[in-house]
């Protein structure tokens, strides 16, 4: 199991090392202005160590020397900070540029995921890996690879200045460091599995919050209140509780390696004041040797520091590149057919669908339709109504038969030229944060103000657009927040008055406007239908009666077809369907 999780570590590294080989000029000056930054770091104790060697006595100074050391030690703090502000530079441009591109190859993915991965994931779980994980992740790499190489350069550069100064003194150090390199590689085991656990908690939370601010009208109707702060609560305390080990661990590093440290000077101070004392060790070079001592640990210290902050880095870095590495949807032939000339001829030829092998939905489904024809899908919730459109549409791939517009396979043309010939209005709506006229425009963005308001009045939208603070200019938020939800579902409907497509798909069009405007909104489809092959889903029945040909569905199978004239004398399911509605009537 250990074995398995280090691979699957050791992967994500490869990955991030991978991103970090396109910004390798950053890294090569990353690396060297940090041994400049150790190096003059380094140097200053031994021109302090030189200064105090100038002190013999009261009386007995050589002020010159201690002057001309003092330039020295200025010079260098001057040019070290300039060097450690191009590095700081240099990492945060490479760290922030990669973190660019992740998001940017994350936001990518998305937009070429198939339906059911989005279908199948919370969205405020992928949300959380491409805003949250990815900034926890550049916080780690920004820290890892400002005091990694500084920590590394430090150790290796004190190491050989001590070996300058005293050999026998530099062993007492060497002999007690692998207790520090013990205490990172027992925290480092135990961290990255708690962290790891830590992020996929967050995205959980994310998730079920983006989920109750979206659905609070509901939540609060239906008295869910309560319900649902027991589930925030419930997350919020596994979060909590694998936050807190997380944590726990990681805040060992720091004591535990202090301890290592005071072990370190210790050794260092007792056996230099023996060196003095038998004249080996002059008092500059004992404080030179006990500030080298100090720094030499101090590294220690960060770098340990820093493997728990990246172990949470990379466990949210596996995250983000399962997201990336995610199976894309079918991608089009390399001679994918572009639809044009839509005249409305779609066949459907022995089409088998389920969302999971185990439950099956469509099976054997076969279907001819002819230019300018209505067909309307009826039956009971669950039947496959909506499934067929999003079939039609190519948002999930028939798993037997086909499905033909013009005699071509769908599967062998464009996504964009098949979804363009449709015109689609759903029962659930979708509008973007901007402008009536920028909801409006979105399959026309040409379009002229003329042609928008012409639009409008077909669908009966102008009258109450007229009615907002600034018209076809006025603001509404993400999803139309500010407007009720049959001046949405109007919108929606004069973005296809507009386009005026080749092929209509209507799934529930006006189930969320009044019975006075829908008879308006039915005349002005029934013109916008003529010459034009459209699909037409409802459960109420009157909607469907103009329908050429009427498909009741039940199971995934087509069970009765035919006018609706036809369909009442069969006496079958559609008749008990049609009773049921009007039966008061």
């Amino acid at each position: 199991m250990g074995e398995r999780r280090n691979d699957r570590q050791s992967d994500t590294l490869k990955k991030v090392f991978g991103r970090l080989g396109r910004y390798r000029i950053f890294v090569v000056f990353t690396i060297l202005l940090s041994v400049v930054t150790v190096a003059l770091t380094l140097y200053i104790p031994k021109l302090t160590g030189k200064a105090v060697d100038f002190i013999v006595s009261a009386g007995h100074v050589d002020f010159a020397g201690v002057m001309k050391v003092l330039v020295q030690i200025g010079a260098c703090i001057l040019i070290t900070s300039f060097a450690q502000w191009l590095m700081n530079i240099c990492n945060n441009k490479m760290t922030y540029q990669i973190v660019r591109d992740i998001r940017n190859d994350a936001f990518k993915k998305i937009e070429i995921l198939p339906l059911k991965y989005i279908d199948g994931h919370p969205y405020g779980e992928v949300v959380s890996r491409v805003i949250a994980d990815v900034d926890q992740f550049a916080d780690g790499l920004l820290m890892g690879f400002t005091q990694l190489f500084t920590g590394v350069a430090t150790i290796a550069g004190t190491f050989c200045f001590m070996l300058s100064v005293n050999v026998k003194i530099t062993f007492v150090v060497v002999l007690i460091t692998p207790v520090s390199f013990l205490v990172a590689g027992f925290i480092a085991k135990r961290t990255y599995t708690m962290f790891k656990l830590q992020s996929e908690t967050r995205g959980e939370q994310t998730g079920l919050i983006e989920e109750m601010i979206g659905s609070q009208k509901i939540v609060q109707a239906f008295g869910q209140t309560e319900k649902v702060m027991e589930r925030f609560d419930e997350v919020n305390k596994r979060l909590q509780d694998c936050s807190l080990k997380a944590v726990f661990f990681s805040s060992i590093t720091n004591p535990a390696t202090r301890f290592v440290n005071s072990l370190v000077y210790t050794g260092v101070g007792v056996t230099g004041a023996l060196g003095v004392i038998n004249g080996s060790l002059s008092v500059g070079q004992l404080t030179s040797f006990l500030s080298y001592a100090n720094q030499y640990t101090k590294p220690f210290n960060e770098i340990s520091g820093v493997v728990t902050e990246l172990q949470n880095a990379i466990a949210c870095a596996k995250r983000i590149f399962d997201l990336i590495e995610e199976e894309p949807q079918i991608p089009e032939p390399e001679r994918a057919v572009k639809l044009t000339d839509v005249k409305g001829n779609i066949r459907l030829s022995d089409v088998s669908f389920s969302y999971t092998p185990e439950r099956k939905l469509i099976e054997h489904f076969n279907l001819d339709v002819k230019p300018g024809q209505r067909i309307a899908i009826v039956g009971p919730t669950g039947c496959g109504k909506t499934t067929l459109i999003n079939l039609l549409m190519r948002f999930y791939d028939v798993t037997g038969g086909s499905i033909e517009v013009e005699g071509t396979d769908i599967r062998e043309m464009t996504r964009h030229s098949l979804r363009a010939g449709y015109g689609m209005v759903l029962q659930e709506t979708w509008l973007k944060a901007g402008t009536v006229r920028d909801n409006i425009v979105m399959g026309k963005p040409d379009a002229t103000q003329d042609q928008i308001i012409a639009a409008a009045k077909a669908s009966h939208a102008h009258s109450f657009i007229k009615r907002l603070p600034k018209g076809y200019d006025t603001w509404i938020t993400e999803d139309g927040g500010n407007l009720s939800q049959g001046q949405k579902q109007l919108l929606c409907i004069t973005r296809l008055m507009l386009v005026r497509p080749p092929m209509l798909i209507l799934d529930e069009a006006t189930s969320s406007i009044d019975t006075r405007t829908e008879i308006r909104i039915q005349k002005a489809f029934a013109q916008l239908m003529e010459g034009r092959t459209s699909f037409i889903v409802a459960h109420r029945l009157s909607t469907i009666r103009e329908a050429d040909v009427i498909l009741v569905m039940k199971d995934g199978k087509i069970i009765e077809q035919g006018s609706h004239e036809e369909l009442l004398e069969q006496g079958g399911f559609y008749q008990n369907l049609y009773q049921s509605q009007f039966a008061g009537a």
